[in-house]
């Protein structure tokens, strides 16, 4: 479950395909993707003859240290970071997962969610299979060792029209990578050159730590396999309308990335100018909720000409933090993370922009701390939508009735957040930022989901598709998270 100011940011996947070194490589890979997930971290290496597998719990600089890298010997890697989106945190789930199989040894990394993934799983079991994790990606691994194709690939192709939902994978095995993307094309897989092979990750800011060019997208529904400087390209027997996760231009992807084709950077900075021409505010500064939110602010005071100031300061040091429940301090959780500049907001009208909002808890204590800094005012726009829906296609999110506008409205909302006024991004308006009105997945925002719920697990989804009203949720108290 999902909690504090955001969504958690599902996982990110690196394949590096005959190369030198190809574990170092894929370590610092995984040091860029680092903000996808830090749960878990681990690679895969095959060296032409076998594969070995090391991940631990953790952070990417506290698995692989230079002596372990160096230990994984091999030409070609795959790398994963996680955050369980399915499955439980801890070690038999982290990945890649490595298995033997009568084709060979595979090692597979998963970025997404499969939405029939416990359909499959009990069908499977109660024909005698036994899964030794509690991750949907195992699912996979299991459908391929039943194939009896003789090649990897082929039996992608088979078998991947079986499982729905959201999937970018990479695939290891002695002597071949592989990267199919689902046909939605949901979350992001890109493609790029190192010398003179291939290598591929979720964002095109893993190829600019290893001094890599990125070359394209993989398409949705695109299989691409690797050899030692040789790259085909195959297609799913599956036609989808492309739908694009919106949010990793909101918030997921960094803003020095390039996905789904398009400047990050760029989608977060017109949706700030979008926002300042639909809500603007009169007001003496503008300020961000760092860091996700930084160039959408400088978008919005673009627009409306209110001066860009660093009046909210992030700690980026902090790791897990214990706060006896005697502590006395309400609000100590955000501010061990926040801190407002007095000098800068002391008795002046404030404009702050975050990317989203999602329970309201913590937004709200951090109102408390700009007012307590001496804010004169506090304005709060949203550079995205209202979000009302959970998502199912690999993000980690709380369930509907515990985002809060889901069963409040705006002005609801701004009263608990106890600000001067409230505006969020229009769809319209984050549709025209992200780039296109159509390819996107906007399900959070609008309910509108691209894969059907009949086959998903879960009390909310079950309950939408039954037609159940879920209750309406009390706004939260201060210290509720």
């Amino acid at each position: 479950m999902s909690t504090g100011r955001h969504w958690r940011e599902e996982c990110g996947v690196v394949g590096i395909a005959a190369v030198e070194g190809a574990s170092e490589l894929a370590s610092l890979a995984l040091h860029a993707l680092q903000h996808r997930g830090q749960e878990s971290a681990g690679i895969t290496v095959a060296d032409g003859h076998r594969l070995l597998t090391h991940k631990r719990m953790g952070l990417v600089a506290d698995v692989f240290d230079e002596g372990t890298t160096r230990a994984l010997s091999g030409n070609w890697a795959i790398g994963h970071v996680r955050y369980s989106t399915a499955g439980g945190s801890n070690l038999l789930n982290a990945q890649p997962l490595q298995v033997a199989s009568h084709r060979g040894t595979i090692s597979l990394a998963h970025n997404g969610n499969l939405v029939n993934a416990h359909e499959l799983r009990r069908e499977m079991e109660l024909q005698g299979s036994i899964f030794s994790t509690t991750s949907d990606t195992e699912v996979i691994l299991h459908l391929l060792a039943r194939h009896s194709g003789a090649q990897v690939e082929d039996a992608l192709l088979e078998v991947l029209p079986r499982v729905k939902g959201a999937y970018s994978l990479v695939a290891l095995t002695r002597d071949r990578l592989i990267a199919v993307r689902d046909p939605y094309g949901f979350r992001p897989l890109c493609l790029g050159r190192y010398r003179d092979s291939y290598v591929v990750a979720s964002e095109s800011c893993a190829f600019d730590i290893i001094g890599a060019r990125y070359l394209r997208d993989i398409a949705p529904g695109e299989m691409v396999v690797l050899g030692d400087g040789e790259l085909s390209s195959r297609q799913l027997p599956i036609k989808a309308r492309e739908r694009r996760c919106v949010f990793e231009h909101v918030y997921f992807s960094r803003p020095d990335s390039i996905v789904f084709g398009q400047h990050v950077e760029s989608a977060r900075r017109r949706s700030g100018e979008i926002l300042g021409r639909e809500a603007p505010a009169d007001a003496d500064l503008v300020c961000a909720v760092p860091d996700s939110s930084n160039t959408a602010a400088l978008g919005y005071s673009r627009v409306t000409g209110i001066p860009f100031e660093l009046a909210l300061i992030r700690n980026h040091y902090v790791g897990r933090t214990f706060i006896s429940p005697a502590q006395k301090v309400r609000d100590m959780s955000v501010r061990i993370k926040f801190n407002p500049v007095a000098d800068v907001v002391a008795g002046r009208r404030v404009v702050m922009i975050d990317d989203s909002i999602v329970r309201g808890t913590t937004m709200r204590k951090l109102v408390k701390l700009m007012r307590a800094a001496g804010a004169a005012e506090v304005h709060l726009r949203i550079a995205s939508p209202p979000v009302t829906n959970p998502c199912y296609y690999g993000i980690d999110t709380p369930v509907r009735n515990e985002l809060i506008a889901a069963s409040h409205s705006v002005d609801e909302i701004r009263t608990y957040l106890r600000v001067d006024s409230l505006a969020y991004l229009s769809l319209a308006g984050l549709r025209e930022a992200a780039g296109d009105q159509d390819n996107h997945c906007d399900a959070c925002f609008t309910g509108n989901y691209p894969v059907s719920f009949a086959e998903e697990p879960g009390r909310d989804a079950i309950e939408r598709s039954a037609g159940v009203r879920i209750p309406v949720k009390a706004l939260p108290a201060d210290g509720e998270e």
